[in-house]
């Protein structure tokens, strides 16, 4: 089942890029010669008009082959003002740009979906109480609510962790209803130093509880839901590149990359957690397609769009020598990267090293 997911999630997302390269070119005039899902060997392939749409044997990736584009295409004097290469540059970019933009914006409407479903919150009850912390100290017990802190009104588990995280060493008073008391007590978090999610130590205020578990649905309606479908979209983008900077930095270790297994294995057990999960997991991918894809890596999406701005402040294209030479660096990185990718996938397996 992991490798159906996989397919479903892979399919839906390269659909989503090349569609958006597709819908572009088709807007600018361009002739598409082919429309394909996946690579290699074509499985299924029907032409309409000038455009042969192909499912391949490959489902890694996909691609828009249009008129022009490739330096050797021959092209007629009839079609030639069709061709890619003879647009403005402006529609060139247009035309790259919109696949990654499309796969930025699909993770809004997969993102917008899912707070339209729901949401499960987990509610402030307390669940364990650790020995020796500050709530055991205040005498804390199994089933109490925390429903303010220093007199700020909270219902959930991330509210108040929120606040009493940024509190180490700072004293905090919770209000507490335990069955149909409600009392308050006075208690200072702990300074621990953990990791997050970048895995840097960190310094934050801990009081020693966990959560109960119990969980309200949170439903939003359509305009509160693409509120904050944006919002959540942008947290995913901040946090996708700082982690970029982080791995050059070898802040986050080169071992944490992944490739196609580790998506497979994901897609699977994120699909078994649900249909919400299933979408969150597939819009995390889409937007890490689509920064993948902008970045200025010739090859990708983004090499072709640096070639295109310098070509704009040129006034003249690079010459294809060059752009030869950088395809091929490109290429050869993007080939080296998938390699790693795949070999820390089979280290994860022989290892039997668990998904977080």
């Amino acid at each position: 089942m992991n490798i159906l997911y996989a397919v479903i999630l892979l399919g839906v997302l390269i659909f989503v890029h090349e569609f958006g390269h597709f819908l572009f070119a088709k807007l600018s005039n361009v002739i598409v010669l082919k429309f394909s899902l996946g690579f290699g060997p074509k499985i299924i392939s029907k032409k309409y008009g000038h455009t042969e749409y192909l499912l391949s044997a490959v489902p890694l990736g996909g691609y828009v082959k249009m008129l022009g584009e490739d330096p050797d295409d021959e092209v007629t004097v009839e079609d030639s003002k069709r061709s890619f290469s003879n647009q403005p540059v402006y529609k060139r970019i247009a035309i790259v740009a919109a696949g990654p933009i499309f796969n930025l914006f699909f993770a809004v409407v997969l993102l917008t979906t899912v707070f339209m479903i729901g949401v499960p919150r987990l509610k402030a009850t307390v669940g364990e109480i650790m020995p020796n912390t500050p709530a055991a100290k205040v005498d804390l017990i199994k089933g109490d609510q925390i429903v303010a802190i220093d007199d700020k009104e909270i219902k959930y588990w991330d509210e108040m962790s929120g606040i009493i995280h940024v509190k180490p060493d700072i004293q905090v008073t919770l209000t507490i209803k335990r069955g149909n008391t409600t009392f308050v007590k006075t208690m200072t978090p702990e300074k621990k130093t953990v990791k997050n999610i970048f895995g840097e130590d960190t310094s934050i205020g801990l009081i020693g509880i966990k959560p109960e578990g119990e969980t309200d649905v949170i439903k939003s309606g359509p305009i509160d839901a693409i509120i904050s479908g944006l919002d959540r979209t942008w947290d995913i983008i901040s946090m996708t590149l700082i982690a970029i900077v982080k791995l050059f930095e070898r802040i986050i270790p080169a071992s944490t990359i992944g490739g196609p297994i580790l998506i497979f294995q994901m897609a699977g057990k994120q699909a078994s957690a649900g249909f919400t999960s299933f979408l969150t997991f597939m819009a995390v991918i889409s937007i890490n397609l689509g920064i993948l894809n902008l970045l200025p890596v010739p090859i990708l999406d983004g090499g072709h769009l640096l070639f295109f701005g310098i070509e704009a402040v040129r006034k003249k294209p690079l010459s294809q020598n060059v752009m030869l030479i950088c395809q091929r660096v490109g290429l050869a990185l993007i080939l080296t990267l998938m390699a790693f990718a795949v070999y820390n996938d089979f280290l994860r397996v022989f290892t039997a090293k668990s998904i977080e």
